[in-house]
């Protein structure tokens, strides 16, 4: 008895040793909606699991224990091969279990979908973002600025956040806000978050990339709206512009995580980053190949055209071409 006791409390003190780092883990102190829905959703979900794994862990123990070689009080009965009642015990509650898990499952995934829009009546302010190698490049379409390394939104306002990359597949993540999104090259992939409240969060790369992965972080800080707005103004007089030719430089491999703001002048820039995947020149191609798409909207897809049936033909292929995932 007095070994059972002494590997049972060994046992405990290694599981409390080992979760003592995650204390300070940011997926365990949410700032946001959906990072504090998910959050919800894994300890429901861990609790339901309990439910199962602690009996079993217990009846495991107890029986090495009542059954040991040593015992000669314990039945011993050779000819038991069934029992009704422990096989609906051991089947019907895992069963039971794993439905409930399924439906909340389902309903949660649906509910957090980063693709769907968060509603609360003030108007979302829209970022683009490309993975590089190493480093995150943060486009503001509608403000007119972009910024290396550093993301600033007002706090209590939704962001929508669309994603590509100019580089190997990667992963965005402000642990903090949201769970994780694929970037991929060619492709738009989407993320919603909100912040409940004003702070510096950690933003970071969370798949492996190559050779400067380790670094491939970012700061999030989420502001009033007076403190952004001011912030966008001071970005706007940044005397370096950002078009194609000083993106193909910033696209280059590059080890430096410095935070760098650029005054956009290329207000198509994300989507031309994402055409340049679709094929040869395929950036240049609408123009190129059809004249008459000169003044085509890439954002949108919609080329104003005369010809109504070419301009309905490409309309409804034309997020096979963006190749939006």
């Amino acid at each position: 008895m007095i070994k059972f006791r002494n590997v049972f409390f060994g046992l405990v003190s290694i599981a409390i040793l080992c979760l003592s780092g995650c204390a300070n883990a940011d997926v365990l102190n949410p700032k946001g909606m959906i990072a504090r829905d998910e959050l919800h959703l894994m300890i429901t979900a861990l609790l339901l699991m309990f439910i199962i794994v602690i009996p079993v862990i217990i009846a495991t123990l107890v029986i090495a224990f009542r059954y040991r070689a040593s015992n000669t009080k314990a039945k011993y009965d050779p000819h038991f091969t069934h029992s009704v009642k422990l096989e609906i015990f051991w089947w019907g509650i895992p069963i039971v279990i794993i439905a409930i898990l399924a439906t909340i499952t389902w309903i949660s995934t649906h509910r957090l979908d980063p693709y769907r829009p968060i509603v609360t009546g003030v108007k979302p302010v829209n970022i683009e973002v490309v993975s590089l190698e190493w480093r995150w490049l943060f486009i503001y379409p509608d403000q007119g600025i972009a910024t290396m390394n550093y993301v600033e939104f007002p706090a209590n306002t939704p962001i929508s956040f669309e994603i590509t990359s100019d580089a190997p597949m990667n992963s965005f993540i402000i642990e903090q806000l949201a769970g994780q999104i694929y970037s991929m090259a060619g492709m738009r992939t989407r993320l919603h978050l909100i912040a409940d409240e004003p702070g510096i969060y950690n933003g970071r790369s969370v798949s492996f990339s190559g050779d400067g992965f380790a670094n491939m972080t970012f700061v999030a800080k989420a502001v009033s709206n007076d403190e952004f707005n001011q912030w966008v103004n001071t970005a706007k007089q940044s005397t370096t512009p950002l078009d194609w030719n000083t993106y193909t430089q910033l696209a280059a491999p590059s080890h430096d995580t410095s935070v760098m703001s650029f005054n956009l002048t290329d207000p198509d820039l994300f989507n031309q980053i994402i055409m340049k995947y679709m094929g040869p020149d395929m950036k240049m191609m609408p123009t190129m190949h059809h004249p008459e798409l000169s003044n085509m909207n890439l954002a949108t897809g919609t080329p104003m055209l005369q010809d109504k049936h070419y301009a309905y033909e490409h309309h409804k292929n034309h997020h096979s071409m963006q190749g939006e995932y």
